[in-house]
Order: C-alpha cells, then sequence, then structure tokens
C-alpha cells in the first residue's frame, strides 16, 4: 500500500478518429508526466479516439483499431513509468460504451463504462450514441483504490455514491464537456457536490480544442475533501496539471494547493472560444490559412481579428471584392475602413473589382429579364458571384474561406450567400454581441493571441454599427435577438413574446423569414458552439410546403 500518489491531469485536444496522432500525443504526455515525477497520467475522455465521432462510432473496424492502438499503448506501460488512465469507444458485444481503460504494467489493467449517459454536456458530448454500463467499482492503481466518473457520471450523486460505498478512496473524472458561458464552473460545483455527498477527493480532467462544431475548454482541477480548490488548469489551452495526494492517519487523502489558474470569464472566455476553434479548425483540416471578405462592416472586420489572434497575421488574407450599389461618401468610407482595419491587424489586403465581372452577367441575362423586376434577383446573382470569386480565391490557394455571417443573420438569411464558405466563425453569436465583443478586444488582447495588442478595428466600423438600421420590417437589433431567443431558443408562445413587448405582427413577421429561410440555413457552414442555445444548430424547419401559421 502506498501513502503517496501524484495524479498528472493531461489537458490535450485529440483529433476526432486520427487514432495514431492521439496515440502519439498520449506518449508524449506521459513522457513529460513521468520526467516530473506523476505515477498516474489522466487523459479526458475520448482521448484515444478524439471526440465527437457521430456515426464513426458504428464502424466495426474503426473499434477493432481502437482496441490494438489501446493495446500498443498498454505495452508501452510496461517500461515501469506511470500508469495511464484513457478515454476511448468500447466494444462489448452488441453494445457500444464511452469506457476508460487503465493501461498498466504493460497491460489493459481495467476496463470501465459510463454508467449514466442522460446528463446533458457537464461530461461526455455524445450520450445519444453510447449504451449505458452498469455501475461501476474501483480499480486498483499502485495499491489505491480510484473510482472513475466517466463523461456524465459526474453530475450523478448515484454513481459516486456506489464507488464510494465499493470503497474507493479518490474519484477521477476523465470528461469531455464543451464550453458554454457558466459551464466550467458548473463542472467544478458538480464535482464539489460528488466530494461533499461522498467525503472523498476528487480530480476531473477535460479535453481542450476545437472539433466539428464544439469547442472542449479544460479547465481540468483538483479538489480537496470538503470540495477545497487545490488544483486548476486554464481555459482554452494545453496544460499538465499535477496534482500531489497523500494518505493520513485516518487512511483519507489530502493534497496541499498545486497550480491554480483564474479562468477566463464573460467576452473574454466567449472570445477566446471563438479562437480556438478556428485554430483548430485550420489545424486539424490541414490548410495553411484564411480568407476573409472584408466589406468594412463590423461583423467581416471582427471575423478579421479573430482569424488574426488565432493563427497570426501572416496567415489571414483579406479580401476586398466591393458590390454595386454603394455610393459617394458611404462606399469611400466602407472601402477607408476596410483599409484600416487590414492596417491596424497586419495581415494583407488583396482588391478584386468585381464591376466588368457583374455587368458581363447582367448583360448575358437581360432578355430573360426584359420586362421583369429583376432587381433583387440581380442582387442575388451579384452575391452569388462575389461568393464564388471569394471562394476561387481560396481554393487557388488551399485555404479557408470564412463566413462574416453571425447568428442573426443565419437565421434569418440576411446574409444572402455563403456558399463556398468552410467555417463560420460567429455562427452562434447575436448580431448585439459581435459589437460587445469587437468593444472588448479593442481593449484587450486575449491570453495566447498571434495579432497586435490595443485597437484592432475602426472607432467608426463600431459607431456605423450603431447606427445602422435593421431591413424595413425588423425591430431593432437587440429586440431582433431578443424575439428570435425567445422563439427559437425559449418555445415562447406569440402570446408570451407580445407579452415581452414585441409587436404581434412582427412576431409572425420573424416567424415566417425563419422557415422562408431554412433551404438556404441547410447550405450554410459549420461554426463553434459557444451559447446554451438549443437554436445553435438552427433549428430544422420542413423546406417548402407553405409556412405554418404561430396563431
Amino acid at each position: 500500500m502506498t501513502d503517496r500518489l501524484s495524479i498528472a491531469l493531461a489537458q490535450a485536444g485529440p483529433a476526432a478518429g486520427n487514432l495514431a496522432a492521439n496515440a502519439d500525443l498520449i506518449r508524449a504526455t506521459r513522457a513529460e508526466a513521468a520526467a516530473r515525477g506523476a505515477d498516474l497520467v489522466a487523459c479526458p475522455a475520448g482521448a484515444l479516439s478524439g471526440l465527437p465521432l457521430l456515426d464513426l462510432i458504428a464502424q466495426p473496424a474503426f473499434l477493432d483499431a481502437v482496441e490494438a492502438t489501446a493495446q500498443a499503448l498498454a505495452a508501452d506501460t510496461a517500461d515501469g513509468g506511470p500508469a495511464l488512465l484513457i478515454g476511448a469507444p468500447w466494444r462489448d458485444g452488441t453494445k457500444r460504451h464511452n469506457a476508460a481503460l487503465l493501461l498498466d504494467a504493460g497491460r489493459i489493467a481495467a476496463v470501465r463504462y459510463q454508467a449514466e449517459t442522460d446528463r446533458g454536456e457537464i461530461g461526455s458530448t455524445e450520450d445519444d450514441r453510447f449504451d449505458n454500463g452498469p455501475m461501476p467499482g474501483p480499480v486498483n492503481v499502485r495499491g489505491v483504490r480510484i473510482g472513475l466518473l466517466v463523461g456524465g457520471d459526474l453530475a450523478s450523486a448515484d454513481v459516486a455514491e456506489t464507488l464510494a460505498e465499493s470503497g474507493a478512496e479518490l474519484l477521477v473524472a476523465l470528461l469531455a464537456s464543451p464550453f458554454a458561458p457558466g459551464r466550467a464552473d458548473e463542472r467544478v460545483q458538480a464535482a464539489v457536490a460528488r466530494v461533499v455527498e461522498c467525503g472523498l477527493p476528487l480530480v476531473a480532467v477535460n479535453a481542450v480544442g476545437g472539433e466539428d462544431e464544439r469547442v472542449f475548454d479544460g479547465g481540468s482541477f483538483a479538489l480537496a475533501p470538503g470540495g477545497r480548490l487545490v488544483a486548476q488548469a486554464p481555459l482554452f489551452a494545453e496544460h499538465l496539471l499535477l496534482s500531489r495526494w497523500e494518505r493520513g492517519d485516518d487512511e483519507s487523502w489530502s493534497s496541499s494547493e498545486a497550480e491554480m489558474i483564474a479562468p477566463a470569464e464573460g467576452d473574454e472566455a466567449l472570445y477566446s472560444a471563438l479562437m480556438l476553434g478556428l485554430r483548430d479548425a485550420v489545424a486539424k483540416g490541414g490548410v495553411p490559412g484564411v480568407v476573409v471578405g472584408l466589406t468594412g462592416g463590423l461583423d467581416s472586420a471582427l471575423t478579421a481579428a479573430i482569424a488574426v489572434d488565432a493563427l497570426g497575421p501572416e496567415r489571414v488574407l483579406t479580401v476586398r471584392a466591393p458590390l454595386p450599389g454603394g455610393e459617394g461618401e458611404a462606399l469611400a468610407d466602407s472601402l477607408d475602413d476596410a483599409a484600416e482595419i487590414v492596417e491596424l491587424l497586419g495581415c494583407r489586403l488583396d482588391n478584386v473589382a468585381l464591376a466588368p465581372v457583374l455587368k458581363a452577367a447582367d448583360s448575358l441575362l437581360a432578355p430573360a429579364f426584359a420586362g421583369r423586376d429583376s432587381a433583387a434577383a440581380a442582387d442575388r446573382l451579384h452575391a452569388r458571384l462575389r461568393a464564388a470569386t471569394l471562394a476561387a480565391l481560396a481554393e487557388r490557394m488551399g485555404a479557408l474561406l470564412l463566413s462574416t455571417a453571425d447568428r442573426t443573420d443565419r437565421l434569418l438569411v440576411l446574409v444572402p450567400e455563403e456558399s463556398g464558405c468552410g467555417y463560420a466563425v460567429l455562427a452562434d453569436v447575436p448580431k448585439a454581441l459581435v459589437l460587445d465583443l469587437a468593444r472588448w478586444r479593442n481593449g484587450n488582447q486575449p491570453a495566447g493571441s498571434r495579432g497586435p495588442a490595443g485597437r484592432v478595428i475602426p472607432e467608426r466600423v463600431l459607431a456605423r454599427r450603431l447606427k445602422a438600421a435593421t431591413p424595413v420590417g425588423l425591430p431593432p437589433v437587440e429586440a431582433l435577438d431578443d424575439l428570435l431567443g425567445g422563439l427559437l431558443d425559449d418555445g415562447l408562445s406569440p402570446g408570451d413574446l407580445v407579452a415581452r413587448g414585441h409587436a404581434a405582427g412582427t412576431v409572425e413577421s420573424v416567424w415566417r423569414m425563419v422557415v422562408r429561410a431554412e433551404a438556404d440555413r441547410r447550405r450554410a457552414p459549420p461554426g463553434p458552439r459557444v451559447s446554451r442555445r438549443t437554436a445553435a444548430r438552427l433549428r430544422r424547419l420542413p423546406v417548402g410546403g407553405g409556412v405554418i401559421d404561430l396563431a
């Protein structure tokens, strides 16, 4: 029996489906932890496979490869170094589980499954694809009985209680919990509840990194008996957090305070989540950089700023390709603002003259449009040609074309053309919040930024957004975002929305716009989920068949 145990929490970002790269990352982390004196290295849920896997979980060949890779990692532990706890999907007969594997002494020493798969997003992100496992018992690590909480088991009093009653001395939670405002604190509070209920200390390791629409935010931590926080890793960064534990005379385990890094909050956390999501979309996509169509407006300016912060100015190409329609001073201001944004950010700017292309297209279609009101069709055609031009530039460079549409734009398709875009940084950011983030960035430089310090968006761009009117028939931006949130996220009735201060006619008009925009939304590029909104995935509605009245 040992009286001391050092646990390293390996807060890392595996790539979904890339078993070889993930195994190499685990090996490198184990080597670093061994050099720091760790007895056990705990990795996040899904550390071997990455998450989310979606329907890859159902592929037998992939699960075979997971098992073979886990066996190879287990063989590495025959060197006498630290034991490994890794998360992976695991097959048991016809069932598929979210599992924690203990690798030690050259073998897979134990396997434990997530027992409860309906605990929201405190833990695993794919509970609907995993089967429930049995209530677990503790595993033995160097003579210490450790209870494993996998994914959403952290939110379950029953699982922790079962482990405590089975003789566990210390709890280890393996998580893959994505970012949302306030969720980092929720994870800590859920863990405190388990510690208080069971009287056992607890360490929790969370994944970090962007994958698909998810942004895993890290924030791994350790709690001593009583719920006292004794170690905390940063949000939004890979980190190896070492906690050291000692057995007391009363057989309980305690730890003195170790590394404590305060988590980012509010606008800083949201901005950092957007940076991380974009950075990993580029890194895991294997592309050299991004292209941003710069208009001089706030959405494109903030998109460019996030891109420069995430990737560095040398990997961001901005393109100024104005459409006809702007006149005189307003157009000149917009072009000047785009140039100033580029100067502040330090990235490259290319200019593309669309007028000859648009003129040729208009001439080509003039006979078909003769005698008809073709203004709306021509505007959409011009927007598509601009989008196609930007997409061609990005494809020629092998780069990722970024959409500059925000959540409000996407729900109502106020930006007419996103085809060809590969990633939408602001997909889950309402229009009113775009302004808040831009103001925050002008006064702050986020941790890990590769961009410049100080102001990155001209004040005139912010002022123009404040004065900008929404399209005819729509309320001001703040009211519009509130209406969309109530309608799509909160499930409020028309009567509830009217009582909230929205005009009945406006409610009906916005609802019709949302329904009619469904076909365009389905063609929109993915972007990071950074809110609690159920419409973050953009609710799927019937395409065609008429509009369903709310009344």
